[in-house]
């Protein structure tokens, strides 16, 4: 499944990655305040050539990523993965 964020960051998500049980470990780490699992199922669910790309998507231009703008796009990406599962 090829999808776009709100902002226009496109990405795809195979079945496989969005039918990942330790994937839904992370989800459930970050749904009992653990936010570790964030970047764990972010990785996890983008692959890190996705991720990279994802991060260059968001760099400001002092060069950072804000986490802020991060977690949004996380939390969209999120949002069409359970979608796909449906």
């Amino acid at each position: 499944m090829t999808k776009k964020t709100k902002t226009g960051f496109e990405y795809t998500i195979s079945e496989e990655a969005a039918d990942d049980y330790e994937l839904l470990e992370e989800l459930m780490k970050i749904d009992d305040g653990d936010f570790s699992g964030v970047t764990k199922a972010t990785r996890r669910l983008l692959g890190k050539e996705q991720l990279d790309r994802l991060k260059e998507h968001l760099r400001n231009d002092k060069g950072r990523v804000s986490a802020v703008a991060m977690m949004n796009e996380v939390s969209d990406i999120l949002t069409g993965a359970t979608a796909l599962k449906n």
